[in-house]
């Protein structure tokens, strides 16, 4: 043909196309589909008709004919010099591409010389399927899958992707770089956990790499979710293989090409029952999760954002998500992303200490439900790509974030079939016994295309055939439709409100009554809550009858806990349309003061609980609380309800102290700001707690100010005793050691029941220089059977024994303290106890123990931010490392404490480097952490010498 430009199109990922080396714009969706049904024919002819009934596949105009010539004209245009390649033959049209013109050609021609070469020289058969590989950009023609033709070329696109990548770990695994195929392997298993060829090559992959427990493990973790998920056994070659791996015959040897015939049983899905038809939707979104740093997953309410999110991040094992859905205020973000990331203490800027963390450890991080928090999430997000280079951001929402680097996922409704498939899976978990005649099938069918292939919608319609046949079920879907609804409304959410109205509808009053109220707790419920609304209502069903019929209506989701506890929860479209229902009923008031009675119930039972043998319920419960306490706190905030607000800082602020709930002990902080405070019965309660927080900030001075101010306001004893306990405090980390043991004993005179007092007073006499006496004080602790109470004895004690050289004794009370602070969750104590630990190790020579011990306590305190325990650390690493003949690094760790405002004042004055030399607090990290990986290197290196 004589044409010297070279023209490209690839249709691996978005169209694209390229004249001798230039990309061009093809504009048009129309054109574009065009394009692409030239380039896939391989330069056979494609007719008009072809083109026709992929742009039109229903009803073509008139004018189809005459507007694919004219789109092919542009296209012509498009291809600038090169244009005399797209010809007209009779009946079409005809691209004329090189054999490497088309990217989907090139891969299929690496894969072919792959297969021919893996058997006598495997590597070079990998580093063609590794170049095979890279030509995937996202998913193929991801902007024109619309198209039925095209549509089918991008399931195959996948599945040639799945046969390279599997190709590609069996051909390293022969080449003896197993090591290389674990991550090709990886990814075809997390793209569909029930493919056994990709499974099979992953163990492999372990079992090759001398990892056969996991290897095994893999297998088992398959063979389960396969039985689970779809009823099925895995086929003999499974069985096989485990085998080998635990005779240890799986090496890295080639093993014959896996062709998998098509079995006599029903298609195994790919995603789980609820993710019917989204395939797709996840393999793109997972594709653009390995080359974007920021994927949203847009849609309208009720269309799965968030269970495509869920599914994701499952297949991610160091996945973290964030569930913005049941915090109203912004201000509540950073805690939360804390509590995502399962922080403990955090007594600095959360967000600071959260993105830290990030930084240091690179995974996904899901952001759920953002649409509500719009402005304060894209502020977050920035933040994240500008200071956590390895993290990767997946997020949902009703609309995009609109940052550039944003990559969105738009989620559309679910295509017929598949929400045939969503509408039975539903209809069968109401009722297992259910079967359909062909009839009731198309009554189905006619069900699920009215309703849109809303995912929501169509589990709500296949809910109510516990009560209704399809017929039936359809003739009032048609009515409710027609009756309730806007106009001005998007067709699709209309559809959602609809058919939710529709369902509420049905409820019989007492159930409507318990479904508007249960939509005012922010993050779910318990049983132990729904009884309490029930109650409060004055329903005269049973609490429990009456949540059961909501969920068998789809109205409520029911869950289980990792603790195995069973939590109800409204989605979020149906929170909301409770809400709506609550404002119609006039019952707005009624319900929010409810939660917050139900939040301050639950800080009275907290404190009551806390100090007692069954201390360890409490943590567990406020942390899976923190949603439903964060809103009621701020609805009793708003309603300007102060005695409730009171209520719950005190009730819970000691608990938080122990367990290291940061947002919850800071609550009294906020309060002591409030002029309404003055004169209120927990006033100098109130402040006294907010002097613990700034303790545990590091800020000493305003700890001591809160507290003098609380004692000057105190009425009553437990007033009183708060505040000296906080002063005692306060003065303790100023080195005024007097005046802590007295204040703290003080404090301990007033108490009622049994309290840390004066343990703080024990350590000020021993860091005194007075062991008898705070052995005198340490025997006065009313420790009783609480478990914290009891860690906290044993960890005052052993600090004695310690500085008595009672070595053996601080050990083992060490090792107390710290496994009966484990077994509440009291991270604080567990944290302190492991810092005494590793002091006397360096102290009694075993020093690759106090490393390692230092090494893990610098890391709890800086994934929390507690600053002014972490200086203490430093200082006392610094001591050990002076011992070790590193001084220079010790002068520069106790320089940075004496620069620091929030390091404890009794120690200053110890660095012998300049002010202006000292490191800041993240130099100083650095040095501690390198110093500490030096010497213990140093320590192996000189045993394996000896």
């Amino acid at each position: 043909m004589g044409v010297a430009e070279a023209v490209r199109v690839d249709v691996l990922g978005p169209l694209r196309l390229s004249v001798d080396g230039a990309s061009v714009e093809v504009r048009g969706p129309k054109r574009r589909v065009v394009l692409a049904l030239l380039a896939l024919a391989e330069g056979r002819t494609v007719s008009v008709e072809q083109v026709v009934d992929a742009l039109w596949p229903d009803d073509p105009p008139e004018s189809a004919r005459a507007t694919v010539h004219s789109h092919v004209s542009r296209l012509r245009a498009d291809l600038r010099a090169a244009a005399p390649r797209l010809t007209t033959d009779e009946g079409g049209y005809r691209l004329h591409l090189d054999d490497d013109g088309l990217d989907l050609r090139r891969v299929r021609d690496l894969r072919d010389r792959a297969r021919d070469l893996v058997a006598a020289d495997p590597a070079t058969a990998a580093a063609l399927l590794r170049e095979a590989r890279g030509s995937w950009r996202g998913t193929a023609l991801v902007d024109l899958v619309e198209v039925p033709p095209l549509r089918a070329v991008a399931q195959a696109a996948h599945e040639l992707w799945c046969d390279v990548t599997d190709r590609l770990t069996d051909a390293l695994i022969a080449a003896g770089a197993a090591g290389e195929a674990l991550g090709p392997a990886a990814e075809a298993v997390a793209d569909d956990p029930l493919r056994e060829p990709a499974v099979l090559l992953l163990v492999r992959a372990l079992a090759a790499t001398g990892q056969a427990p996991r290897a095994l493990r893999t297998a088992r973790e398959f063979r389960a979710r396969l039985a689970e998920e779809t009823g099925l056994d895995p086929s003999p070659a499974l069985a096989a293989l485990e085998s080998d791996v635990a005779a240890g015959a799986a090496g890295p040897v080639a093993v014959p090409e896996i062709v998998v015939p098509a079995p006599p049983v029903p298609p195994v899905p790919s995603v789980p029952s609820d993710l019917h038809g989204r395939d797709r939707e996840l393999a793109a979104t997972g594709r653009l999760l390995t080359t974007e740093r920021l994927v949203t997953v847009v849609g309208t309410g009720g269309v799965g954002k968030t269970r495509i999110a869920r599914e994701l991040a499952r297949r991610h094992p160091d996945a973290a998500t964030l569930m913005l859905a049941a915090i109203t205020d912004a201000a509540g973000i950073p805690d939360a992303l804390a509590a995502a990331l399962r922080l403990g203490s955090i007594t600095g800027d959360v967000l600071t200490a959260c993105l830290d963390v990030l930084d240091a450890s690179p995974r996904l991080l899901v952001l759920d439900n953002c649409e509500h928090l719009l402005d304060a999430v894209r502020d977050l997000v920035v933040e994240l790509l500008e200071r956590c280079p390895g993290v990767t951001l997946l997020t949902t929402s009703r609309e995009p974030l609109g940052l550039a680097e944003e990559a969105v996922v738009r989620l559309a409704p679910l295509p017929d079939d598949a929400a045939v498939a969503v509408f039975l899976d539903r209809a069968r978990r109401v009722r297992p016994d259910l079967s359909f005649s062909a009839d009731e099938l198309r009554e189905v069918a006619e069900i699920v295309r009215r309703l849109e292939g809303l995912p929501l919608a169509v589990e709500l319609a296949a809910g109510r055939l516990s009560t209704f046949a399809p017929a039936a079920l359809a003739l009032r879907l048609d009515r409710a439709l027609d009756l309730l609804g806007s106009r001005a409304l998007h067709a699709r959410h209309r559809t959602l409100r609809a058919t939710v109205a529709w369902s509420y509808d049905l409820l019989t009053d007492e159930e409507q009554r318990l479904f508007r109220h249960l939509s005012a707790f922010a993050d779910g419920v318990d049983l132990i809550a729904v009884e309490g609304v029930a109650t409060a209502l004055g329903l005269a069903g049973d609490a429990g009858d009456l949540l059961a019929r909501l969920v068998d209506a789809s109205m409520v989701e029911v869950g289980t806990e990792p603790s195995g506890r069973t939590r109800y929860r409204l989605l979020e479209t149906l929170r909301a349309f409770g809400r709506d229902r609550l404002v119609a009923a006039g019952e707005v008031d009624a319900a929010d003061r409810h939660v917050v009675r139900w939040a301050v119930e639950l800080a009275a039972w907290a404190e009551r609980t806390a100090l007692t043998a069954q201390e360890a319920v409490v943590g567990p419960v406020l942390r899976r609380e923190l949603g439903n306490l964060r809103a009621a706190w701020r609805l009793a905030r708003t309603r300007g309800d102060l005695d409730s607000a009171a209520a719950v800082a005190v009730s819970l602020a000691e608990i938080a102290y122990w367990q290291d709930l940061r947002e919850v002990r800071a609550l009294a902080t906020e309060l002591v700001d409030d002029p309404a405070l003055a004169g209120h019965p927990f006033e100098s309660r109130v402040w006294g707690h907010a002097s613990h927080d700034a303790y545990l900030r590091g800020d000493a001075v305003e700890a001591e100010r809160l507290a003098r101010r609380g004692l000057a306001r105190a009425r009553d004893d437990e007033g009183r005793r708060v505040c000296l306990a906080a002063l005692g405090e306060a003065r303790l980390s100023r080195g005024a050691w007097d005046d802590a043991v007295t204040h703290d004993v003080a404090a301990w005179g007033l108490a009622e029941r049994p309290r840390p007092e004066p343990g703080v007073g024990a350590l000020a006499a021993l860091y005194g220089g007075d062991p008898r006496k705070a052995r005198e004080l340490a025997a006065l602790l009313p420790t009783g059977d609480v478990p914290s109470l009891l860690g906290l004895a044993a960890y005052v004690t052993a600090e004695i024994d310690s500085v008595e050289g009672r070595t053996d004794a601080a050990e083992e009370g060490y090792s107390v303290a710290m496994a009966r602070a484990r077994s509440v969750g009291s991270t604080f104590l567990e944290a302190i106890a492991a810092v005494g630990l590793a002091s006397l190790r360096s102290r009694s020579g075993r020093i690759g123990a106090a490393l390692v011990g230092y090494r893990d306590v610098i890391d709890h305190w800086a994934a929390g931010g507690n600053w002014s325990h972490q200086w203490v650390t430093l200082r006392n690493l610094a001591d050990l490392l002076r011992n070790l003949g590193d001084a220079g690094t010790a002068d520069l760790l106790d320089a940075a404490a004496d620069r620091a405002p929030d390091a404890h004042d009794d120690l200053r004055g110890r660095g012998r480097v300049p002010p202006e030399r000292a490191p800041d607090r993240e130099q100083a990290l650095v040095l501690a952490r390198t110093a500490i990986a030096r010497h213990l290197a140093g320590r192996d290196s000189a045993v394996h010498a000896g």
